[in-house]
Formats: C-alpha cells, structure tokens, sequence
C-alpha cells in the first residue's frame, strides 16, 4: 500500500472516532417516512387529475340528460326553423318622430279624451234685412224726407249690367233728403240719397265691387235719357270702407241758366262690401245741386256702422 493511501485511511479513521454512528433503526424508519411522503404526494396529485377530469366531463355531458347550459346574456340565441318552430318576428320600429298631420289630444278633469276645436265655423249670410240696418242721418242733417221704395241701386254705365246680380238673395233700399249743417231752416234740401243694402250668397259679394269697377272704366262718357249733356264718370280714391269699396264720380255741365256758369253738376257713388252685404249711397242732388265729398264721406261711415252693428 503507498504511503499516501495510509495517510487517507488514517485520516477517515480519526474523523469517525470523533462522530457517533447513526443506529440502524432509526435510518430504516426515516427512509419509511420519507416513502410514505412521496406515495401520499402522488396519491393526491393522481386524484386531484382525476377529480378534474370528472367535473369536465360533467360539464360538457350533463349525466341526467338535460340541455346543454344557456350561453351568456350577451350572445344571441340561435332561431331555428322547422315545422313545429317558426322564425321570431323582428321587432317593428318606433314611428319616426315628427309633425303630426292630427291635432294634439286633450285630457279633461273627468278624464276623457278630446279633440281641440279646429276653430269656428264661418257665418252664414243673413236672409233678411231689417230696419235698423238703415243708417240715420246726423241730427243737424235730418229734413224729415225720406221714403222707402224701389229703384235702381246704381246709375246707368252704358246699359253695363252686372252679372253678380244673379246672386242676389235680398235687397231694400230707400230715399232721403239731406241738409248741409250751415243751411238755413226752411230751405229747400242740398242733396239726396238712394241708399240700398243687398244681401249676395256666400262668396259672391266682391264680384259685385270687381264689375263695378270694370263697368265704370268700361263707360268714361254716356249720355242719359232724356237729358242732351255727356256724363263722363271716373274711379275715385275710396278709403278705407268696410271690406271694400269702390267710390266713383258722375260728372256734367250744369243746365243752361242752372248754378253758376261753367259749373258742372257731380253725382257722388259710393258701393261698400261688408261680408256679403252691399250698401250703396248713391249721392242724387236736389234740383241741380252738386254732391259734397265731405258729407257724402260722413254719411257712408254712418252706413258701413249701421250695417256693421246689424252683422254683430
């Protein structure tokens, strides 16, 4: 043996002098311990898997034959079609929103359910005109004179007549005499009035202010019956009288040895639409006497309110 080898064997043999040698029994039953650890380890592990597997295959093959779980809320159900199932309708959409052609509904106190009113019917023309429908001069141009009979509601326009006529459903007129407010009592009357009222069907009455205006630019100059001068007629500047209205002139020389000299006789027409109500103040003089535009003004205000005041 060499020398090194006896070095290295008498050095182990000091060491383990040193030490106590572990008993043979307790070695054995550590190494049982540490077995049993490693088997126990491995049991769990193997029955952790198996356990795993099992709730899996529950999940996806239920053992009592049910149906499969719902999917999430979130994904849609698949529609079937077949012969006992028909495809789910899709749901209509809201109206589109916008103006309605039907008025708003209302709910009354008692809890019904009503329309609003779409506004008052127009009125219908009356049938019948009465006396008070007539107006009444002012005190200080009243004579007293006045009568009520038939006759013309216009003068003459070259043999022009009105179609709306025919739309006439009633018509009253009358005469009366007037006095200018600085003439003397006694005197003879400065002028006279034919004043008529008509009553037209519905719709009909502006017809009358339209003709008329035509039928006196149609008829610049005419000469009358029985009278030898030339009446030449011209559209005035109404104002503003009821609905409308139509004001025009009838103009002619006076009489030889009639008023003042180079002088003309004028004649005042002036035809007022209320509704369907025509008045007309038709300005006839008294023995050659000329019409006053600021009478005949007065006075056609005084009729429109008489008519006016029928309507209401």
């Amino acid at each position: 043996m060499s020398v090194e080898l006896s070095d290295l064997y008498r050095s182990l043999g000091t060491v383990a002098d040193g030490h106590e040698l572990t008993h043979p029994e307790s070695l054995r039953r550590f190494a049982d311990r540490r077995a049993r650890a490693r088997i126990a380890g491995s049991t769990l592990a193997v029955a952790l898997l198996v356990g795993a597997v099992a709730v899996g295959g529950r999940l996806a093959y239920p053992a009592d034959d049910s149906a499969p779980l719902p999917p999430p809320a979130d994904t849609p159900a698949p529609v079937r079609t077949g012969a006992t199932e028909t495809s789910r309708p899709s749901p209509t959409p809201p109206p589109a929103s916008g103006p309605s052609s039907e008025p708003p509904s209302r709910t009354t106190p008692g809890g019904t359910t009503s329309q609003p009113a779409t506004g008052p019917a127009a009125p219908r023309p009356p049938t019948s005109i009465p006396d008070r429908a007539f107006f009444v001069l002012a005190a200080p141009n009243r004579t007293g004179l006045e009568s009520s009979g038939d006759g013309p509601a216009l003068p003459t326009l070259c043999g022009t007549r009105l179609s709306s006529d025919s739309a006439l459903v009633q018509r009253r007129g009358r005469y009366l005499a007037y006095k200018l407010p600085d003439t003397p009592a006694g005197n003879v009357p400065d002028g006279s009035y034919r004043h008529t009222i008509t009553i037209y069907r519905a719709g009909r009455a502006d017809d009358v202010l339209r003709e008329l205006r035509q039928a006196v630019r149609g008829c610049p100059d005419q000469k009358l019956p029985d009278d030898s001068r030339t009446w030449r007629q011209r559209l005035l500047a109404s104002g503003g009288y009821g609905d409308e209205s139509v004001l025009f002139e009838m103009r002619a020389p006076m009489p030889e040895g009639m008023g003042e000299p180079g002088t003309d006789e004028v004649r005042l027409v002036r035809a007022v639409r209320v509704g369907d109500v025509v008045t007309v103040l038709w300005e006839q003089g008294w023995e050659y006497t000329t019409a006053v535009r600021t009478q005949v003004d007065a006075d056609s205000r005084r009729a429109v309110a008489a008519i006016e005041n029928w309507l209401d």
